[in-house]
């Protein structure tokens, strides 16, 4: 029986690892066999725990408990941890996704070792070195021996750096296999919306039966930079006011945190005379799903959101300099706007006015991914 270890460590992360461990449970019990490692990078139980409990997850074989710290500390923590586990348990594979440090953490611990290391989300690229997550997925992708990217963008970053759509098996590190195998988000978003809209009361709970933005800010960049995030509060406040329509915010530790330390007492005391911001405790997965479903459109920061806001055919402004996902671009699903308020401004006008005028092609795969990736695993003999 094949023996893998999957690193999680984010909420997003937690999701993900949902999609690959209901396959295993559903059609590979007798040839594979997961131990789930969770580093604890989000160990608040509102990130984390209660994806886990929501999403019938297994519980974590291992909790590291790592916790907040600077990057080398955390990510050297982590690597000292997962060796001594890797050292007991000596997988075939190690399973990581996306690019957080946990992400960057299994890699160099399982590559140092000698351990096949699969890539889930590999190829993205936001071509923004400043970004911890652009090191910490370029280094997972250069030492991995499978690599599935999500889109055909990131089929195309791969190539670019050097590796070759044409390896046979067995794909090791010095000779990888690249796949395009769509996103194991959209498995997951397709799978739990009917269970989402049954158990989610997120709706009735905070009034939202009418029109409404969605909103989400997390990223270090937005949350520990005082103008960036003060530009952001004060401009979303002054849109749901302008168009009279609520504004709800999901609202990240990180964020909160940022906000009581950095938000202007202007700025503050203007959100909390504005009947239309709704300012509410990070949701669960399901609520997110209902959320995202019943939006007028999307502003956000987060790369897992952008995607989520297409599955649903919601439009979205992207708080960023660059994108991860620039088909949502292409296709005119998606702004990016950085922290302009100009620019903010006159996407989310034309977006208003212009909902239902993007087209959404299907370029996320065909909700079978982690099908996909649990074969290509077993017949890399």
């Amino acid at each position: 029986m094949l023996k893998i270890v999957t690193v999680i460590g984010a909420r997003p992360q937690i999701i993900k690892a949902a999609a690959l461990s209901r396959e295993i449970r559903n059609n590979h019990t007798d040839e594979i066999r997961e131990i789930l490692v969770h580093t604890g990078q989000h160990y608040d139980t509102k990130m984390s725990q209660v994806f886990i409990d929501e999403l019938d997850i297994p519980l974590p074989d291992f909790n590291l408990g790592i916790g907040s710290a600077s990057h080398g500390v955390q990510t050297g923590r982590m690597i000292m941890d997962l060796e001594k586990i890797l050292l007991h348990e000596f997988p075939d594979y190690v399973i990581l996704y996306g690019d957080t440090n946990s992400t960057l953490a299994g890699a160099v611990a399982a590559s140092k070792l000698n351990i096949p290391v699969v890539h889930i989300e590999a190829g993205l690229r936001s071509f923004n070195k400043t970004m911890p997550e652009e090191i910490n997925r370029i280094t997972c992708d250069h030492v991995s021996a499978l690599l599935f990217t999500p889109t055909s963008t990131g089929l195309n970053n791969l190539v670019k750096e050097g590796f070759s759509e044409t390896t046979t098996k067995p794909f090791t590190p010095d000779n990888p296999g690249v796949f395009h195998c769509g996103d194991v988000m959209y498995d997951n978003t397709m799978h739990y919306q009917k269970t989402a809209f049954k158990k989610s009361k997120v709706l009735d709970k905070h009034d939202l039966n009418g029109e409404f933005t969605l909103c989400t800010i997390h990223r270090n960049n937005n949350t520990d930079d005082a103008q960036r995030l003060n530009t952001i509060f004060s401009t979303i406040n002054e849109l749901s006011r302008a168009h009279k329509t609520p504004f709800v915010l999901p609202l990240h530790p990180r964020t909160a945190k940022a906000m009581e330390e950095l938000l202007e007492s202007s700025v503050r005391t203007k959100l909390n005379e504005n009947p239309y911001m709704r300012i509410i405790p990070p949701v669960s997965f399901l609520d997110m799903i209902v959320l995202e479903s019943k939006c007028r459109l999307v502003i956000t920061d987060s790369g897992g959101v952008q995607k989520e806001a297409y599955f649903f055919k919601k439009p979205c402004i992207i708080l960023r300099s660059e994108t991860e996902w620039k088909e949502i671009v292409d296709v005119g699903a998606g702004v990016v706007t950085d922290v302009d308020r100009d620019k903010i401004t006159e996407a989310y006008t034309h977006f208003v006015a212009n909902t239902h005028s993007s087209a959404y092609p299907s370029i996320f795969g065909d909700g079978n991914a982690a099908g996909f990736i649990c074969q290509t695993i077993l017949d890399n003999k």
